[in-house]
């Protein structure tokens, strides 16, 4: 596993995902994001611990594509080439602040997708603009949603501005952007009786959607975190893990991300491991797994 090259065998992973998973469809929310495995690290021979990118279809539930970077930084860089890497016609494509550049945007369009990117003061101006705008402009359209669970209450407002035609100019030759978001998020945590507050802009080329569609969108991209980070370090522990020869923390986070949407997609009213446990032990359930 450590010697095996990781984009021939990622190629292999994803031909036959493609031939057992239906076609990605259209208006698919691809979430890119970035994670560390922690335990990849190896201090006697100064190897510092795996940075993976991954494209994300957050409906299906699979990983798409895969880029390894040096670290969290280098991810402006290797965006683009996981945006080569990928068949997004008709896709909208979610990035949080550090995959806010206009040359991000303009390779999305480029290839018949969409994007959504999240606006921080890494982009000074834009941040700016839409912030002035809010506060100067009546949204179009505006939507509220009440979520409850996990020990917690959140009400999420979101607001959209289509109307862009006070922007300024540097703002406005951001590729095809046609719309301006906010979401205010307000939570309140049971256990400490907390309340936090937040404010999150986003600039997207989405159009003819309103605020709600826009609302669940925003929400589906941390899908990627929720579904995907969490469920490889809670359920298959890969941080604890000390895979450090060569390619092996990589190749196996391809095989645990491979396996995730099998487990998904089996109706038992079971946990995960519940299923890998099933799985070791009966062929039968293992060829069904696999034959999804």
């Amino acid at each position: 596993m450590a010697s095996i090259n990781p984009k021939e065998f990622n190629d292999c992973l994803q031909q036959w995902l493609q031939s057992i998973q239906e076609h990605i469809k259209a208006d698919n929310l691809i979430a890119i994001d970035g994670k560390r495995l922690k335990g990849s690290y190896d201090t006697g021979k100064g190897q510092s611990a795996v940075h993976l990118l991954t494209a994300y279809a957050t409906e299906q539930g699979i990983c798409m594509q895969q880029v390894k970077t040096e670290d969290k930084s280098n991810e402006i860089k290797a965006i683009p080439e996981l945006l080569n890497l990928l068949s997004i016609t008709d896709c909208i494509v979610s990035i949080d602040a550090i995959g806010c550049q206009k040359n991000i945007a303009e390779q999305i369009i480029d290839k018949h997708a969409n994007y959504i990117l999240a606006v921080k003061r890494n982009q000074q101006e834009l941040y700016d603009d839409v912030v002035m705008l809010f506060n100067n402009q009546t949204p179009q359209h505006t939507h509220i949603k009440d979520n409850k669970g996990h020990g917690r209450e959140e009400r999420r407002t979101c607001s959209i501005i289509t109307d862009l035609s006070t922007i300024q100019q540097h703002t406005y030759n951001w590729k095809h952007l046609s719309t301006l978001i906010k979401i205010e998020s307000n939570r309140y945590i049971k256990t400490t009786q907390k309340q936090e507050q937040a404010i999150r802009y986003y600039i997207s080329s989405v159009q003819g959607k309103t605020a709600e569609q826009f609302n669940q969108l925003i929400r589906q991209h941390w899908a990627i975190e929720n579904n995907l980070h969490w469920n490889l370090d809670v359920v298959f522990g890969e941080d604890k893990q000390r895979k450090r020869t060569k390619n092996m923390a990589q190749n196996m986070n391809l095989v645990l991300k491979t396996v995730m949407p099998l487990l998904k997609q089996s109706d038992k009213k079971i946990s995960k491991n519940h299923k890998r446990n099933i799985a070791a032990l009966n062929t039968t359930f293992r060829e069904e797994l696999l034959n999804f």
